[in-house]
């Protein structure tokens, strides 16, 4: 086991932090030093070690292109035996005979170094689809295929649908946030999309890196192969870097751009990232918060989200990234993105902007404040973009001053999902505890002035906030100050 951590330590050092030799006698700061000494210690691993690749198939994860009526996509992982990337595709039939008309899909291979030694990732894309279409699939290793896997495509037209939307994981990602993504999907039936809004993983030294890219994919198992996800980068998917003149920066991860095969039509500086995808009504635009704010990519991002929103043809537009406009647990907003992308949300009329990153739950329609929303909205005022922030895993932060008055509704130490049902002209939208319990709740309808938003008549539970040191569950209170 020690030899195990010690090249698991190795390997993490490579592409983790790059440390260039210094001068003699040059001393190292306080930021260097903390890397060092965080990179000097054993990294913490999933009990058992359980996700060492293998000659089957694994960690499948199905993606939607940027027309998902005709284009889907799959990633998945094997050891290096299987060096072609290969899948079967077949329209679905209702016996056992799907190999008989399969047709032999390739796609291309990337490795990956770990902790459990080199895997290859391959990315398969299903091309010339037709749209609402059930569909079946499995993928090749050395040993052989996969079982079959279905999916449907998306209708070519604006069409309803319920989709599943999921704040950071990111931390307890086995032992709490799968509970959460599994009672989604056995409470509410025929989910057609997931979308992430970052921090999938911690990815710092919590738990090793492969590690946590394994729990994620167990936490929703087959769901992953079978319902497109949509996730947008965090923070946390990025790693800490040291430049050649000493300063920090980030870099991408090394299992994003593996694990997902994301649709290439985003900002040219972070094509990885960045991207939309148009499902049955709704155009889906996926920002990178952290290298707008650490990489210097806003402008380009701004521009391309702008047209982006200009070219949507959508019923319904919905923006997905991470650090949150408005927050719900750090003191001030995340300004950079507020200066840059609140303009371009307004002036797009964009409906919903979904976040994560604050560790708490926010649902805000006025920066003016709670009674000013409230007071909008029985004035039979237009409202929007509505602003959410969620989390779904363990990580918890105490909610901000501003959090009493400003949003139309908070949480804090509570894990959540929500389950957004699209019409062509209504958006339905609901928070459900972990434990399937109904928290909060609107519908959005499109008027010819704009949309209208109404609070929902169902019975919800009671607020969740700490009192003191005891949690909303009457236990200890997790949530931490910002």
């Amino acid at each position: 086991m020690d030899d195990e951590v010690r090249r698991a330590g190795e390997v993490l050092m490579r592409y983790r932090i790059a440390l260039l030799p210094l001068a003699a006698g040059l001393a190292l700061s306080g930021t260097l030093a903390a890397h060092a000494q965080a990179e000097s210690g054993p990294i913490p691993r999933s009990p058992g070690l359980p996700y060492a690749p293998k000659n089957l198939p694994d960690r499948i994860v199905l993606s939607p292109g940027a027309d998902p009526a005709r284009e889907m996509a799959v990633a998945y992982r094997t050891d290096t035996a299987q060096a072609e990337s290969q899948a079967q595709l077949a329209v679905s039939v209702d016996g056992p005979t799907l190999e008989e008309k399969a047709v032999l899909v390739t796609g291309k291979a990337m490795p990956v170094a770990s902790s459990y030694g080199p895997a290859l990732y391959h990315q398969i894309r299903f091309t010339g689809l037709a749209p609402d279409t059930v569909y079946a699939y499995r993928v090749k290793g050395a040993a052989g295929w996969s079982e079959w896997y279905q999916f449907r495509t998306a209708a070519a037209e604006a069409k309803p649908f319920r989709f599943l939307y999921l704040g950071d994981i990111q931390n307890g990602i086995l032992t709490y946030a799968s509970r959460v993504i599994r009672q989604a999907f056995h409470a509410n039936g025929d989910i057609r999309l997931v979308v992430h809004a970052g921090d999938l993983v911690a990815q710092r030294d919590d738990l090793d890196h492969d590690d946590e890219w394994g729990e994620w994919n167990q936490a929703g198992s087959y769901n992953y192969a079978i319902v497109p996800q949509v996730p947008a980068t965090g923070n946390h998917e990025y790693v800490d870097v040291l430049k050649a003149d000493g300063s920090e920066s980030r870099k991408l991860g090394p299992y994003w751009p593996a694990q997902f095969a994301l649709p290439s039509n985003g900002a040219d500086p972070v094509k990885a990232t960045t991207y939309y995808t148009d499902y049955q009504g709704v155009r889906f635009i996926v920002l990178d918060g952290t290298a707008a704010i650490d990489l210097g990519t806003m402008k380009a991002q701004t521009d391309w989200l702008d047209a982006t929103l200009a070219s949507s043809k959508a019923n319904w537009n919905v923006v997905l990234f991470h650090q949150p406009v408005f927050t719900c647990a750090r003191p001030n907003d995340t300004q950079e993105i507020k200066a840059a992308w609140k303009p371009v949300f307004e002036k797009r009329k964009v409906d919903l902007v979904l976040q994560g990153h604050d560790h708490c739950y926010s649902r805000l329609t006025s920066d003016a404040g709670r009674e000013a929303s409230a007071k909008a909205r029985a004035d039979g005022k237009v409202q929007g973009p509505v602003y959410l922030v969620s989390v779904t895993g363990s990580k918890m932060y105490a909610l901000n001053d501003r959090a009493a008055t400003q949003p139309d509704k908070v949480a804090e130490a509570t894990e959540l999902y929500q389950i957004v049902d699209v019409e062509p002209r209504r958006i339905k939208f609901r928070t459900f505890t972990a434990s399937g319990k109904l928290y909060d709740g609107f519908d959005l309808d499109r008027t010819a002035q704009g949309n209208r938003l109404s609070e929902i008549d169902e019975p919800t539970i009671a607020a969740r906030r700490c009192s003191g040191e005891i949690g909303p569950d009457g236990g200890r209170c997790v949530a931490r100050g910002k």
